[in-house]
């Protein structure tokens, strides 16, 4: 997938956060892997012993098909590879599929950040900060 496929594939995903640009995909070329599926894709990064999911996207005619959570699993394994021991990701506090999804697969409320998300009306949407512990995935 292009910069340009992942930007218009997350367009179709987000209002809220706002989707990213092909720009910005094109930013974290080097500092981030890429997991794709057929209607799907998630960016991650792992620094040192923490690993961060950044976004996931899944087509919504394709959603509730297990690609979501083949992609986090993919992720959990290859940032435990990669030397992780602990992952994190932010999701909107309003986006229970999203919760559901991340809960399913092993990852804990861990915090909350208070207006970290701006709606199109300009108001402020809470985010909350997930972990997941890693071991042999």
């Amino acid at each position: 997938m292009t910069a340009d496929d992942l930007a218009k594939l997350h367009a179709k995903c987000f209002e809220t956060p706002r989707p990213w640009s092909a720009a910005e995909f094109s930013s974290f070329e080097d500092s981030a892997f890429l997991l794709t599926s057929p209607n799907g894709f998630l960016l991650g990064r792992v620094v040192a012993d923490e690993a961060e999911l950044l976004t996931l996207a899944v087509d919504p005619v394709a959603r509730r098909q297990g690609a979501a959570r083949g992609l986090v699993d993919q992720f959990k394994g290859r940032a435990y590879a990669e030397g992780a021991t602990v992952a994190f990701l932010e999701v909107a506090a309003d986006n229970t599929a999203a919760l559901a999804l991340y809960h399913n697969c092993g990852f804990e409320d861990a915090g909350r950040r208070r207006g970290y998300y701006r709606r199109p009306d300009g108001s402020g949407l809470d985010a909350l900060v997930m972990r997941c512990l890693l071991d042999h995935q």
